[in-house]
């Protein structure tokens, strides 16, 4: 497994300034950066992986080393058939922490090649969480300050159906 190939999975939905501070962040540590849609139909998404993959390729334009891809089945799976040596995970706080660690060793117990690499989200990006930013929006409340204006487009366009 190549130590200069990452990934940074999540579910992405929808795509932050949080995450997006996570991933140009990483894409400077790395040759080549996977960012990995979790394609998982038993979780109920505002957008379906394909919109969130689009959303998150138009957001990184300009990056030859990152590539987006959906995926549905364990990170270590991908990472092992696509020669990742590092998985690449954002944490906010303690609590996040708490949950990424316990997530990170069963993915060593798993794949113990796999480096895991805990990137704190700059402070400004501290208090992001996808669920609380669908929560506001589905209210009528202001998310324009957390994510990307292309993402609170989409955002207003599906929450108007």
């Amino acid at each position: 497994m190549n130590n200069r190939i990452a990934m940074f999975p999540g579910t992405f939905d929808p795509p932050t300034k949080g995450h997006l501070n996570i991933i140009f962040r990483a894409a400077q540590l790395y040759d080549q950066l996977y960012i990995v849609v979790a394609d998982n139909i038993n979780k109920k998404c505002l957008f379906n992986a394909q919109e969130r993959v689009k959303m998150l390729n138009k957001l990184v334009e300009g990056y030859s080393n990152i590539e987006v891809v959906a995926y549905q089945g364990l990170v270590v799976d991908f990472a092992k058939k696509n020669n990742i040596g590092v998985l690449v995970r954002g944490v906010r706080a303690l609590a996040d922490f708490n949950y990424e660690f316990e997530l990170a060793m069963t993915n060593k117990e798993l794949c113990p090649e796999l480096e895991i690499i805990f990137l704190p989200t700059d402070s400004h990006y501290f208090l992001l969480r996808s669920s609380s930013i669908k929560e506001i929006a589905s209210f009528g409340g202001d998310v324009s300050n957390m994510v990307p204006e292309l993402v609170l487009n989409e955002i207003k366009k599906r929450l108007s159906r």
